[in-house]
């Protein structure tokens, strides 16, 4: 059935790319100028990540490996763990999956581990309690504190709990792993880990993700966030290359524990912000991650990435629609990109890498540049050639098989042919998200939240004097992109 559906596609796209008339090539041709000279730059990068990414898979990796496992052995003393778990308003069965998994790594670990649990809920305190009661493996060397705090937000969670950590005067050797409460960690994670940080240069590390998507849910959510995953191996691949990932993933990442119970790095998790010339102080409810990433890379730290650890994330359909789901998870994956963003721009290359630094703008730039290619399109067939849009969709067809094929080499899996459109929609959904998000940084909301966090300023007229100019902003930069769109592309 799978090889019917690529046939299938080829054909259409083969079919769609001979409907236009030799006659016709010019016209086309200049209404898709500007979809050329974008895919040429954008088709350019990728190439390069990939490269980089092969590079680092195949010879980078592999060698710091070795150093840092030989450096780790010759050590008198093995790290000692510290597991930092937060859980809220996660289904019993999987807070159950998730703590057995993480109590057999903590027993794994050859310098023993402490693990802290921060819960809201008294049921959950409980739940946890009688699982490492009931565990199988040898529980000596754990030490459980399972600290029950008010639902005032994460931020506070983990603040609370790094303070805790704190408490236990933890040495340079030992390292910190932030677990949210629906990952599961590799048993060996301890052992895989820590030797990384025998560099002192390196501050923290993280890992593949695996996902395990519900079986209730709709099967092109599934293939989304596989499609996702298989694109976040190859880009933390490159950025691994440089020992400076653009995220620490929130799932599950390694923090040095001297850097982690340090008392700048425990502040900018609990209140962290951005003053904003037009929104004001915009307050971080939500990507705590995004902090712990900030804090290291201004103090200058490595952060590596293990293409061979995976911890295992179980997703959920956030909405009843997968356009719905998408959207709701694309608005805080993006918000928290963006809000950091800019600060991140503001550190001089010099310092981070220039590899970095460019990424980093690479994140702004590329909203543009996503849409301005449909926008070229759709303007050139209705004033120029028609027949523009079914050569683009052959084009977009062709490119974007060809881009699976070449992903799919990174873990040697096959792919449905469903993966070409989810990549297109991802593309251009969330470049229009972005665009969305990087005027409203303002909002914020947790997916299994309906809180939302207040804006800067309290008063009700205030707030929609914000969003009238958020609006304002975000209509003038799409007018201005059309503008140079038409412009370049010969339309007028």
């Amino acid at each position: 059935m799978m090889m019917l559906g690529h046939i299938a596609f080829i054909a259409v796209m083969v079919g769609l790319g001979l409907s236009l008339p030799f006659h016709a090539m010019g016209d086309v041709g200049s209404a898709l100028v500007v979809v050329g000279v974008i895919g040429l730059w954008r088709y350019t990068w990728a190439a390069i990540n990939f490269g980089r990414a092969a590079l680092f898979l195949k010879w980078a990796y592999p060698r710091r490996k070795a150093r840092a496992m030989a450096a780790y052995a010759a050590l008198p003393t093995p790290a000692h763990a510290y597991f930092l778990v937060t859980s809220y308003k996660i289904e019993p069965e999987v807070t159950t999956r998730v703590y057995q998994a993480l109590f057999r790594a903590a027993a794994a670990s050859a310098g023993g581990a402490t693990v802290v649990c921060s819960v809201v809920d008294t049921a959950d305190a409980r739940l946890i309690r009688n699982i490492f009661d009931r565990m199988a493996v040898d529980t000596s060397n754990i030490r459980l504190m399972v600290d029950q705090i008010a639902g005032t937000g994460k931020r506070d969670a983990l603040a609370r709990s790094l303070r805790l950590i704190a408490g236990e005067a933890p040495t340079r050797r030992d390292i910190v792993l932030f677990v949210d409460g629906d990952s599961c960690v590799p048993e060996d994670i301890v052992a895989a880990t820590a030797p990384f940080f025998t560099n002192p240069e390196m501050g923290a590390v993280t890992t593949d993700e695996e996902v395990e998507i519900r079986a209730t849910d709709m099967p092109l959510f599934r293939d989304w966030f596989m499609l996702r995953f298989n694109q976040r191996q190859v880009m933390m691949s490159s950025m691994g290359l440089s020992d400076r990932v653009l995220t620490l993933t929130g799932r599950m990442s390694v923090v040095r524990a001297d850097l982690a119970t340090n008392a700048g790095f425990i502040n900018q998790v609990q209140s962290d912000f951005i003053d904003h010339w037009r929104l004001g102080r915009v307050n971080f409810l939500t990507g705590d991650d995004k902090s712990t990433w900030f804090w290291l890379l201004k103090n200058g730290y490595k952060m590596g990435y293990l293409p061979d650890v995976a911890s295992l994330s179980m997703e959920s359909q956030p909405r009843p629609g997968f356009v719905d789901s998408a959207l709701t998870l694309m608005v805080r994956w993006f918000g928290n990109m963006l809000r950091t963003n800019g600060r991140a721009l503001s550190l001089s290359p010099n310092r981070i890498g220039w590899f970095t630094w460019w990424s980093i703008l690479d994140q702004r730039v590329g909203i543009w540049t996503t849409l301005a290619g449909p926008i070229s399109v759709l303007f050139g067939a209705v004033f120029i050639e028609p027949l523009a849009l079914p050569v683009y969709i052959a084009w977009i067809m062709f490119t974007r098989y060809t881009y699976c094929w070449i992903l799919a080499t990174v873990r040697m899996q096959p792919f449905p042919i469903t993966y070409p459109f989810l990549l297109y929609f991802s593309q251009i959904t969330g470049a229009a998200v972005k665009s969305f998000v990087l005027f409203r940084l303002d909002r914020q909301r947790w997916t299994r939240q309906s809180a939302r966090k207040a804006r800067a300023v309290a008063l009700p007229f205030g707030q929609r004097l914000k969003g009238w100019s958020s609006t304002f902003s975000h209509s003038l930069a799409l007018g201005w992109l059309t503008l140079g769109v038409v412009l370049l592309s010969g339309i007028v």
